[in-house]
């Protein structure tokens, strides 16, 4: 395929063509730069992700004319879906004459959007660029994509039609684009790949300037060969500050990077839920409705509705979002399997406001997880118990508390039973006096009483920077810090005065919990850190270490101010530090400003 980029004499596209290249060679902004804007536990910018909870994946692209299965010259039929193009080893020209004849006529934007609203959904990642490199919009970069390279209508434009779609319905929408590239010559030669890298910056430029995402998707990050694929973290730093410079506000997953608590806003399980709230950073997991991402014909085992539904619950019950795939075939039409379940699972939320246990809903943290169901915590501090097995006539509902709290009221969603709690050991029985609602999920509300939280009225903590890694001497630089959230990443450094390898931090004053708990405090640093509270040392994270999640336990008293000092050494490559704290009252988030006292 031809590939080229827009030669402009002069104007914003000259300007914007100069930035990308930039940005490619990583351009850095020297000692004092801090890239960590604002904490994505709370931070407005990620407040829609964080209340919808349920998205929409839809792997759409060249691998879909297949639908899954590939004729062999000899006969024999090889089988896969979005990468079929390298597992079954198709001919680079041969997998250019199947995606001439991609023709997907039939994708219908207005009633993929119906799809995920009526679903429950409230925002669509899709793939503008999946690892065969096939543009699904139409780019200038080169002749790879689906206007001039397909038989589709090239007056059409499918993200042009998502979007404004999208737009009209009120769902934010998204672009999954991948990294890896097995089409372009350029990538897998190190004395090449600059070029290549010129042209995904372009390309990423195209995709936010055009269509306004509200988050970019990325993928193919890992080390893999066939072709090689040496994309770095430090690559990945540079990657996250070009697109946000282009777009403030945009959302970026941690596969942007090497998919490390310090790489993006979110982390990215895949076909899998974790088993609580993720430490560091907020998650998202992405899943198939049956075994492929892309269509394949072939595949028919597709998860039940009630599956889906469990799944939804156990993301949001640890803080999690949920993004379920489809996968259009070949005429861009979408299984109607994919499109059944997915509307069980909105009639599931609409009925009798049950998704009010997962919409703006989160970890409980009041009660451990129960072995028959999930447990959320919905905006104004209600519990929801989602029951997903039912007991036998006479047998209680028990929840095991992690702290101390009432229950004031509790009701069947849905239906008119009543509902008797009684205190019971390490928690409370819930006995419901009918049977469930729905087979899927019951959903028990329940009203609790807790604590009000005391609000503090600090400024931040005392910050002093030394210029070498073993706090020697007078601090280079003494400041007030509003928190412990930094991200210096391989340019930066705490002020101009500090070099950005081989310096040392360090942060003392009080902190003051809101409510009497035990907090956990979390670290995520590199390359080490330690944290002291009331001259206790909880975190010990005192070896040299690549980005990682450190964390240590300690009981505190609500409005006391607890006297605490961190220690922060940085000795070369990458620099990150932040501290962050949880309890059962407590949702995990970086240790505000309002709690931290530099005096």
């Amino acid at each position: 395929m031809a590939v080229c980029l827009p030669a402009l004499p002069g104007g914003p596209g000259a300007a914007a063509q100069t930035a990308a290249v930039a940005g490619a060679q990583g351009a850095v902004s020297g000692p004092g730069t801090d890239h960590a804007v604002d904490d994505p536990f709370t931070a407005e910018r990620t407040s829609w992700w964080r209340q919808d909870r349920f998205g929409m994946f839809i792997h759409f692209g060249a691998y879909s004319q297949l639908e899954g299965e590939y004729t062999r010259p000899d006969g024999s039929v090889c089988r896969d879906a979005e990468w079929i193009m390298r597992e079954c080893a198709v001919p680079k020209e041969e997998y250019e004459k199947q995606a001439a004849r991609f023709d997907p006529s039939a994708f219908d934007a207005e009633a993929v959007v119906r799809a995920a609203k009526d679903a429950g959904q409230r925002y669509i990642v899709i793939t503008s660029k999946h690892h065969d490199g096939y543009a699904m919009w139409p780019t200038k970069v080169n002749s790879w994509n689906l206007r001039d390279h397909s038989a589709f209508d090239e007056h059409r434009d499918i993200m042009r039609e998502l979007k404004t779609a999208a737009d009209k319905a009120g769902i934010k929408l998204g672009f999954y684009y991948s990294i890896w590239d097995w089409h372009d010559p350029d990538f897998a030669d190190p004395d090449t790949f600059p070029r290549y890298k010129k042209r995904m910056y372009a390309q990423l430029k195209e995709l936010v300037d055009e269509y306004d995402p509200a988050l970019l998707w990325f993928d193919g990050e890992w080390d893999a060969d066939n072709p090689v694929n040496r994309w770095s973290a430090r690559d990945g730093a540079e990657l996250e500050s070009y697109v946000k410079s282009l777009k403030p506000g945009l959302l970026v997953n941690n596969r942007v990077g090497k998919r490390r608590v310090v790489d993006g806003d979110f982390g990215t399980p895949e076909q899998e839920i974790p088993d609580g709230p993720v430490d560091g950073q907020p998650w998202e997991s992405c899943m198939t409705l049956n075994g492929h991402w892309g269509y394949a014909r072939y595949d028919h085992d597709w998860k039940p509705a009630a599956e889906l539904v469990r799944n939804l619950l156990a993301s949001a019950g640890r803080s999690g979002n949920y993004l379920p795939n489809i996968g259009p075939d070949s005429k861009g039409r979408v299984p109607a399997e994919s499109l059944r379940r997915l509307r069980d699972v909105g009639s599931w939320m609409r009925a009798h406001g049950q998704g009010r246990a997962v919409r703006g809903a989160g970890y409980s943290g009041l009660v451990e997880s129960p072995g028959w169901g999930e447990v959320t915590r919905g905006r104004r501090g209600q519990l929801y118990a989602a029951v997903t097995d039912w007991p036998e006539e006479g047998k209680p509902l028990h929840l095991k508390a992690r702290t101390d709290f009432e229950i004031t009221g509790a009701r069947v969603l849905g239906s008119g039973q009543k509902v008797a709690v009684s205190r019971s050991g390490d928690g409370f029985d819930l006995m419901p006096s009918g049977g469930p609602v729905d087979e899927k999920a019951t959903v028990v509300e329940l009203r609790v009483s807790v604590p009000r939280g005391r609000a503090g009225s600090g400024s931040g903590l005392k910050a002093r920077f030394w210029d070498n890694d073993s706090f020697r001497g007078a601090p280079a630089a003494t400041r007030t810090d509003a928190s412990v959230n930094h991200a210096w990443r391989f340019d930066g450094s705490p002020s101009p005065s500090v070099p950005a390898d081989h310096f040392s931090a360090r942060w003392t004053g009080s902190v003051q919990p809101r409510w009497s708990d035990t907090y956990t405090f979390t670290t995520v640093s590199d390359d080490t850190a330690r944290v002291w509270i009331d001259g206790r040392l909880v975190v010990d994270a005192s070896d040299p270490h690549g980005p990682r999640v450190d964390t240590g336990t300690v009981r505190l008293r609500a409005g006391k101010r607890h006297r605490i000092r961190v220690d922060y050494r940085e000795l070369s490559g990458e620099a990150h530090m932040k501290l962050l704290w949880s309890s059962p009252h407590q949702q995990q988030e970086i240790v505000p400003r309002s709690q931290l006292y530099g005096k």
